[in-house]
């Protein structure tokens, strides 16, 4: 089968979507398939169309769904999609669900925001990740909590930084915050900062070898985003074995699960502060986030989300 699949992220782009787009090409390629990965839809004749993004793919969902209406059409719904566009944009985002034959989502919750009369056709498809080849000793003078994202809105990802302002002078906590500025705005935000905040660094882009350093050194990992569709940085660091410590959205609920105690209360910096405190002073606490997130790796890893892939597309083929 030839496959096409669509993502707007550019080639050699370090954003989460390309990578995604690769590792299932790469889990297709080696079930057989031959499969193509474009930005654009070129008007080709493939055998199914598997699109990234509702909204911003929703050109190329509706030009294969006209051309080839026969033919098997996959739409992944991104976080953007299910918590953005879904409001903003909501006739272009829900037209590209109602033409696809299968919805991808990335987390258990996702169905909670689309229409009950498409739920029928969600497949939870969990981000997989490799398991480290060892652990690193962690920093003695300091206690390093690592934030893997870009600097943008969606990512609130400054409040860990926020959150170690001004903490006691006993404290060994230090943030280590590897991700792009998505504009000049939030650069200058990070450099002030660090200028203000000696416990907070901002590494910049880094290539992923560097980010899975910091989940080998870390003692755990902040994502403190406002929304996600599933973040795969979940995946990587319960794979790695680093405990998270996460805002209590759908996206991240929906994959640590419901009783996880590693939550925090969105955008509230308090609460962000005390999980962080807690982390380090309470070695139980610390052990039951490895533990619960021990259990929830066992969902992450590369012959399930392969597997998963394999059986949509044969399911629809």
């Amino acid at each position: 089968m030839h496959i096409g699949m669509i993502t707007p992220a550019p080639p050699r782009s370090l954003s989460g979507n390309r990578a995604s787009a690769t590792r299932w090409a790469g889990f297709l390629r080696d079930a057989g398939h031959r499969v193509t990965i474009a930005t654009d839809y070129d008007d080709a004749d493939y055998d199914l169309l598997i699109a990234l993004h509702a909204w911003r793919s929703a050109a190329a969902v509706e030009r294969f769904s006209s051309l080839y209406p026969e033919k098997p059409l996959i739409v992944v719904l991104t976080g953007t999609d299910l918590y953005r566009f879904m409001l903003s944009h909501p006739e272009t985002t829900l037209r590209s669900i109602e033409l696809a034959d299968r919805l991808v989502v990335l987390h258990d919750l996702a169905y909670l925001v689309i229409p009950e009369s498409s739920r029928q056709k969600i497949q939870v498809i969990c981000q997989s990740a490799l398991p480290l080849k060892r652990r690193l000793s962690p920093a003695k003078r300091s206690f390093d909590i690592c934030v893997v994202g870009h600097l943008r809105e969606e990512k609130d990802p400054l409040r860990a930084a926020y959150a170690v302002r001004n903490l006691p002078q006993s404290s060994r906590i230090r943030i280590l915050h590897y991700g792009k500025a998505h504009d000049d705005a939030w650069a200058h935000n990070a450099r002030d900062e660090m200028v203000r905040n000696p416990r907070y660094k901002w590494l910049g882009e880094r290539p992923h070898w560097q980010a899975r350093q910091a989940y080998a050194r870390c003692r755990a990992m902040v994502l403190s985003s406002v929304m996600e569709g599933g973040a795969n940085v979940i995946s990587e660091a319960t794979v790695a074995g680093l405990p998270v410590i996460a805002s209590d959205i759908q996206g991240s609920i929906g994959l640590l699960g419901r009783d996880y105690v590693g939550y925090y209360a969105v955008e509230n910096t308090e609460a962000l502060r005390a999980c962080l405190l807690r982390a380090e002073s309470e070695p139980g606490y610390l052990q039951r986030l490895h533990h619960q997130c021990d259990t929830q790796a066992q969902r992450f890893t590369p012959a399930q989300e392969s597997a998963a892939w394999q059986r949509l597309v044969k399911s629809v083929s």
